[in-house]
């Protein structure tokens, strides 16, 4: 039986953006699947007293540098988005909705809105932008907004976030296989060392 690795994320977080950008193909090289997990990060803080190290301002100069050397490494392009830190609620809304519905909807989505934030420089805070960018890609911005409203999408989000802090999750990115938490997209190396 083929492994799976749990991915738990939040568009908001940079170093979950880069370790998106390298999951799908360790994944792939180990025969492993991954399981998609959106949380909402400022839940998880909340809940585990934990904080983005861009609130230390020494720690965020650092961490800026360090995300692009990693970016490099990787070979995929990243910038930092106006705004930063986002308030990722609505789009994490959107991510479990689709999830709900369909996951190959889900999974373009994902990508979508995690290259539009650090990849393309959309605004996604402007909401005309937002829409456009929605509509440019086959999704119909007003469902969107229907069913970011709904009520069983917000209690999956919360619920999928409580389920998270009880296994041991306090920030993203985060993985779990077969019971094991590796935190952070700088340990990628363990998380596809665990795969194999």
């Amino acid at each position: 039986m083929s492994k799976s690795v749990e991915f738990y994320f939040d568009f908001g977080s940079p170093a979950t953006f880069l370790a998106y950008t390298q999951i799908a193909d360790i994944a792939e090289r180990a025969g492993a699947s991954v399981e998609w997990k959106p949380i909402l990060l400022g839940g998880v803080f909340k809940a585990t007293g934990n904080a983005s190290p861009v609130l230390i301002p020494a720690k965020g100069r650092w961490m800026g540098r360090d995300l692009m050397r990693w970016a490099k490494r990787y070979g995929t392009d990243f910038s930092f988005p106006a705004g930063f830190p986002l308030n990722t609620l609505p789009l994490m809304r959107g991510a479990v909705g689709y999830l709900r519905e369909d996951e190959e909807q889900f999974r373009k989505y994902v990508d979508m809105i995690f290259r539009a934030i650090w990849q393309n420089e959309v605004d996604v805070r402007d909401q005309e932008r937002f829409g456009a960018l929605l509509g440019e890609h086959g999704f119909d911005p007003g469902a969107f907004l229907m069913m970011i409203a709904e009520q069983e999408v917000k209690e999956d989000l919360i619920q999928r976030t409580e389920e998270a802090v009880e296994k041991g999750i306090f920030g993203a990115p985060s993985f779990i296989i077969d019971g094991v938490l590796h935190f952070g997209q700088d340990r990628l190396q363990w998380v596809e060392e665990a795969l194999a």
